[in-house]
């Protein structure tokens, strides 16, 4: 019994940390942070039909060779491959782990600057790949994924 308190008392804490927060500008030419909505590759939203899958992130709307930005201060934690079997996908290829105000998350789509230190919130993270070479007609985003795959939203 006195584990299960314990380990409760631990999650709230940790929920507490991220209670709050809120992603500030991803991206240059979107202040607000308009994401993605139904275009002709799907929905950005969190869930959204992926075939026999959902969509385990949030896409927030950026032009491809946009300067993309550190949401808040964060910590960098290596590049990403998005796609393990990317033939088709190279040119889009890249992205960025991070961790700051308790969240770690990834962003998909984005050559960062730089894989490791710290960036201070609005400073450049990187520039937005050019998503319509493999996705033409589909709104560019920056797909942002929490690194535990739950929904981001309430972050936004």
């Amino acid at each position: 019994m006195r584990r299960d308190v314990v380990l409760l008392a631990v999650c709230a804490a940790v929920l507490c940390v991220c209670d709050g927060v809120t992603f500030g500008r991803l991206c240059s030419g979107n202040s607000a942070n308009s994401r993605r909505v139904t275009d002709i590759w799907g929905n950005g939203k969190y869930g959204a039909s992926r075939g026999s899958r959902g969509h385990e992130g949030l896409d927030i709307v950026c032009s491809d060779g946009s300067i993309v930005y550190a949401p808040f201060d964060v910590t960098l934690h290596g590049k990403l491959t998005v796609y393990s079997n990317a033939s088709t996908k190279t040119a889009i290829n890249r992205g960025i782990k991070l961790r700051g105000e308790g969240l770690c998350f990834k962003l998909f789509y984005v050559q960062p600057d730089q894989t490791s230190g710290s960036v201070q919130k609005g400073r450049r993270l990187g520039v937005m790949l050019p998503m319509q070479t493999v996705y033409p007609g589909i709104t560019s985003h920056v797909h942002v994924q929490m690194c535990n795959r739950t929904d981001p939203t309430p972050y936004f």
